[in-house]
């Protein structure tokens, strides 16, 4: 089967094989994948000499079900999430915990961005914000945009920034209206767009050098409120202005818990939800059930689509255009 690799800094396509179907896992067709530009062109730019595969959140159809799957069936179509299992590959070998069911009525082209949807309701959760409150997201890339989006379902109140114009024009489309192009900008509004005692919680998702970033984002935050990074962001930060308001700083892992653990992801082990109300495999059903009743939309956020045999050219896309916010990979089989 074809698989996007990268080998040296260059994304190539390889053959390998799907394997067996080890317990508790299915067999998926690919339809589409979707690309994750923070984590893959940064794998991509470390130039590793040993071939990895690429990708981590995908929509297709069960093929073959492996011993003691149960809630699975052959035909039904599943969107999945967590490499190694999940890759821009045209089958998948997928526990079933990683697999969300996706109902007739959600378009398959946004069921792929489950494991973007998942890493976005995890940062939520780790903002641990309540109804009413309310959230500044920094980073209008694909993640950015579905974190404010969410949060706006839920009733949180959200602003946002990004230095991109279009990116910043899109949030409001989709019902950010307190989204900015600049931090003078925000912060003229800030007030008035969550509360003159500041905001319950900063995401940030932007990369790069973090210590003026989250500087700043000391001072938009309330009394005890919290900033969690999601981006691939450094963490200096002033302990004065951290102590000042009590703050919490919080790095969000990944989609949620049982993320890396071998015992969860490979060998199928679900946590009882008594103990774990939100695993990573609930999180991605939580996404597609608010694409489902129509809470959200990717409308405007997928802006490529390539096949599979193109993916070289996929990524090149995020270096030339300001304007790809969203890339899926198609699989013709």
């Amino acid at each position: 089967m074809k698989a996007v690799g990268v080998l040296r800094g260059k994304v190539i396509l390889t053959d390998m094989e799907p394997g067996p179907i080890p317990a508790g896992h299915v067999r998926v067709r690919t339809e589409f994948s979707a690309i994750s530009p923070g984590t893959e062109i940064t794998f991509i730019q470390r130039g590793s000499d040993q071939l990895s595969l690429l990708g981590y959140s995908a929509v297709g159809v069960i093929e073959a079900l492996g011993a003691q799957v149960e809630g699975r069936h052959v035909g039904q179509r599943v969107a999945c999430y967590g490499a190694p299992y999940v890759r821009h590959a045209e089958w998948l070998t997928v526990p079933s915990n990683l697999t969300a069911v996706v109902p007739e009525q959600v378009l398959p082209k946004e069921a792929a961005f489950a494991g973007l949807g998942a890493i976005a309701i995890h940062a939520l959760r780790t903002a641990d914000l309540r109804f009413g409150e309310s959230v500044v997201i920094v980073g209008l890339g694909i993640l950015g945009q579905l974190i404010a989006r969410i949060a706006s379902a839920a009733a949180v109140r959200v602003a946002a920034l990004d230095v991109n114009p279009q990116r910043v024009e899109l949030a409001r489309q989709g019902g950010v209206k307190e989204a900015c192009d600049s931090q003078e900008k925000l912060e003229a509004q800030l007030a008035s767009a969550v509360s003159a005692a500041g905001a319950d919680s900063v995401i940030l998702c932007a990369g790069g050098s973090g210590e003026s970033l989250i500087n700043s984002a000391m001072r938009w935050i309330r009394d005890r409120g919290n900033i969690v990074i999601v981006g691939d962001l450094t963490t200096e930060f002033s302990r004065g202005l951290m102590f000042g308001k009590e703050a919490q700083v919080l790095i969000s892992r990944a989609g949620g818990p049982g993320r890396y653990d071998t015992q969860y992801e490979l060998e199928n082990r679900d946590y009882p939800i008594g103990y774990v109300r939100w695993t990573e495999g609930r999180n991605v059903e939580a996404y597609i059930r608010l694409l489902a009743e129509k809470r959200i939309s990717l409308h405007g956020l997928i802006t490529d689509t390539y096949p599979v045999e193109q993916a070289e050219e996929a990524y090149k896309g995020y270096e030339s255009a300001s304007t790809v916010i969203g890339t899926l990979l198609t699989y013709g089989h």
